[in-house]
């Protein structure tokens, strides 16, 4: 037993696979395995005759679900509320870490960035509720319109409000949480550049434009990449929380579609080929845009 122990600890790289080999097995178990179970998107699966005794069909789930018109109406909900929330979503928390760098008052500072990570911690299910109070016909912000002589509104209710009021509590939720990379980033640029800058006469804006700003592009780069991997992801607790039969139309994205009709309505093959499909999305624009940032910026994630 002692020269097994000497054995393994005199080679390093076999003592670095032993640490490594819980993570390993638990990407195995939990990540891998169960992709096996993408192949009943190939049959009529039943869930009694389970994957082995479930007759083959081919590509059939998936020409149905191209020939299924309602499945280009989600996917047009999910195409705009991912592009929402990138457009008005990612650089939220890189705004807010650049205004809160230029805070000098750790006083002031330290307390806001922990108000800021607060509402990463508070379940969908809390979050959800507290807009929906605040939202609704007799809310809080009916209230204050109320008392303006204004209209009262059901907000959650209306579709050309719907997709606002999802990305908007989407960044109010997750903008602190992302800003944390952000300023562990700003925390790592080298003082003597500002103070370069500053006897060459930089104002501050220059000093962000010309130092901050490429300092920061590499972690840009790659949150955008791991960004839109996701792109046909949606917070599928999120929006089953405000999502109503009043909205459907504009609210349902695929994530809540696999939910109704895969899960409610027992139709997993349909559903996990939409889900192939959207991994699929994925895989190819992280691939095909990391290539394009590896070529244009010298950046990428691998």
């Amino acid at each position: 037993m002692v020269r097994i122990y000497h054995k393994l600890t005199s080679n390093d790289a076999l003592l670095l696979l032993l640490i490594a080999l819980p993570g390993i097995l638990h990407f195995l178990i939990f990540r891998y395995v169960p992709l096996l179970g993408n192949v009943i998107a190939f049959q009529n699966y039943n869930l009694f005759a389970g994957m082995a005794d479930s007759p083959w069909v081919g590509l059939k789930h998936f020409q149905n679900m191209f020939t299924y018109a309602e499945f280009y109406r989600i996917l047009r909900n999910t195409m705009l509320l991912s592009l929402y929330s990138i457009i008005f979503g990612f650089p939220a928390p890189l705004i807010l870490a650049l205004l809160l760098n230029e805070i000098r008052q750790k006083w002031f500072q330290r307390p806001v960035q922990t108000l800021l990570y607060l509402p990463h911690f508070l379940s969908w299910v809390i979050v959800g509720g507290l807009f929906v109070n605040l939202l609704s016909i007799d809310g809080f912000l009916n209230t204050i319109l109320g008392s303006l002589g204004l209209a009262n509104r059901d907000f959650l209710t209306i579709p050309e409000y719907f997709r606002s009021i999802l990305v908007s509590i989407g960044i109010w939720k997750e903008i602190g949480w992302g800003m944390i990379i952000y300023l562990a980033a700003l925390s790592g640029i080298n003082p003597s550049l500002y103070e370069a800058a500053m006897m060459d006469g930089a104002g501050r804006f220059r000093q962000m434009w010309s130092i901050t700003l490429p300092s920061l592009l590499p972690a840009i780069t790659v949150l955008f990449l791991l960004r839109i991997g996701h792109v046909l992801d949606a917070n599928v607790e999120q929006v089953l929380i405000l999502l109503n039969p009043l909205v459907r139309d504009v609210g349902e994205v695929i994530d809540t579609y696999v939910y109704r009709v895969g899960l409610l309505g027992a139709q997993f093959s349909l559903t996990t080929a939409i889900g192939i499909f959207k991994s699929l999305v994925g895989l190819i624009l992280v691939v095909g845009l990391n290539a394009l940032s590896r070529k244009t910026t010298g950046e990428s994630i691998y």
